[in-house]
């Protein structure tokens, strides 16, 4: 019988025991997200600028059915190269280590694989969310309900602007996932730096979430998530004008076939913003992650030491 257990890295495992400071990274944004071959090119510099401000990289994902916390580089090339890599949500991960599979985790599977294995911060671009049309499809992202019941601080830069932001911030308010904005009190839209909505809550710095982190763990009350929105300065945003006008001409495109639905939709507009934009979407996703795999490193580090400096 196959070993289930989650295996992790020589050096994630070596932090954990030491009680350095770790950052979770999804594997899906280098075989879903990035197009080849500079998707292997961007994934290690992820992984180098959680390494320049201080922490450790795990980046989680699945190789021949075995959950790997901690990829190696060559793990990390076959994921990002080769054919047939599936989409690994929570629900997923059981049935594809039994069958063998190599699989990239999504915001869900990596959160709850991060928290399952001690690791308490998580970078990402853009979490998912509530999809439009959602009140007759029901389509909703795993990753709202899984944040409702798992224990981690996830740095993002919201939610995908092509989702509807609205409803996200309405379903994560009822499902109890606190969010608050880095240095604003505006919610980002991925790409844009200002989705158009307000948030109750926000944060001036790493010290100060770390300081979030460990109010939760004290009181013990609040068993959900943190999300940490991390907008783009202005003037590294997509152009707004040129993000209203694609994502109308994608959505036009979207409702012109039927095919492409449910957890489809994402990467297919994705796609079309890639290829519209001429690229320009691309390097502001890559700003976006490189970004937040910095300031969730930052809060890593910030978080490692209040555990050292304060008593349970």
């Amino acid at each position: 019988m196959t070993n289930f257990h989650i295996h992790f890295g020589t050096e994630v495992a070596d932090a954990l025991r030491a009680g350095r400071p770790i950052v979770a990274l999804e594997s899906t944004i280098v075989s879903h997200g990035l197009p080849r071959p500079g998707n292997l090119l961007v994934a290690r510099q992820i992984e180098q600028a959680v390494r320049d401000a201080g922490a450790i990289p795990a980046t989680i994902g699945m190789v021949a059915g075995e959950l790997i916390v901690g990829l190696d580089d060559a793990q990390l090339t076959r994921l990002a190269t080769v054919d047939g890599v599936s989409k690994l949500s929570v629900r997923d991960l059981a049935v594809a280590a039994a069958t063998g599979a190599d699989g990239a985790t999504t915001v869900a599977a990596t959160s709850a694989v991060a928290a399952a294995a001690g690791i308490g911060v998580f970078a990402t671009g853009g979490l998912g969310g509530v999809h439009r049309e959602a009140a007759q499809t029901f389509d909703e992202s795993a990753d709202l309900v899984t944040l409702a019941r798992t224990p981690i601080a996830v740095v993002c830069a919201g939610v995908k602007s092509i989702l509807d932001v609205g409803a996200t911030l309405e379903r994560l308010e009822t499902l109890g996932v606190s969010v608050v904005g880095y240095r604003t009190r505006r919610f980002p839209g991925f790409y844009l730096t200002d989705a158009g909505f307000d948030l109750d809550w926000s944060v001036e710095s790493p010290e100060q979430v770390a300081d979030v982190l460990v109010a939760r763990e004290r009181q013990g009350v609040h068993q959900g998530g943190l999300i940490v929105a991390n907008p783009l300065p202005v003037d590294q945003q997509l152009d707004p004008a040129l993000h209203d006008r694609t994502l109308a001409e994608g959505l036009a495109m979207l409702a012109a076939r039927e095919g492409v639905t449910g957890k489809a939709v994402t990467p297919f507009l994705l796609a079309h913003f890639h290829s519209a934009t001429e690229g320009a979407s691309l390097a502001v996703n890559v700003r976006i992650i490189l970004r937040n795999a910095d300031l969730a490193a930052r809060i890593a580090v910030a978080a490692a030491a209040r555990r050292t400096e304060s008593p349970a």
